[in-house]
């Protein structure tokens, strides 16, 4: 299990529903893909780097919508710079994305 946090720094964790719009392959990992991620009208379109390849391909995630960790430190990734991360449940090898259920406005915040 992990460390208990307090409620104070959950409320400074910023997640968006976003949608991808472009996925590419990273030119240097084979794991890796380039995601460009709508957040709604409020916020430009964010580049995230994912370790999705052995789980899911190209056509499979554009259009999906996906929760964005949009406040994380941006970090650059073999050269790529990656803005947020994608939220995904992961056990063993196997990856599953987290996503709204319903239908929502792009940009609305996970509470």
């Amino acid at each position: 299990m992990c460390e208990n946090i307090k409620f104070d720094d959950w409320k400074k964790i910023d997640m968006r529903v976003g949608q991808i719009k472009a996925v590419k392959d990273h030119p240097k990992a084979d794991k890796l893909y380039i995601l460009l991620i709508d957040l709604g009208k409020e916020d430009q379109d964010r580049q995230v780097v994912a370790g999705l390849k052995g789980s899911y391909s190209e056509e499979e995630l554009i259009g999906k919508k996906v929760i964005v960790f949009s406040n994380l430190e941006p970090a650059v990734l073999r050269g790529e710079e990656s803005a947020g991360m994608i939220l995904a449940a992961v056990k063993d090898d196997k990856v599953v994305l987290i996503g709204p259920e319903n239908d929502i406005e792009l940009g609305a915040k996970v509470e």
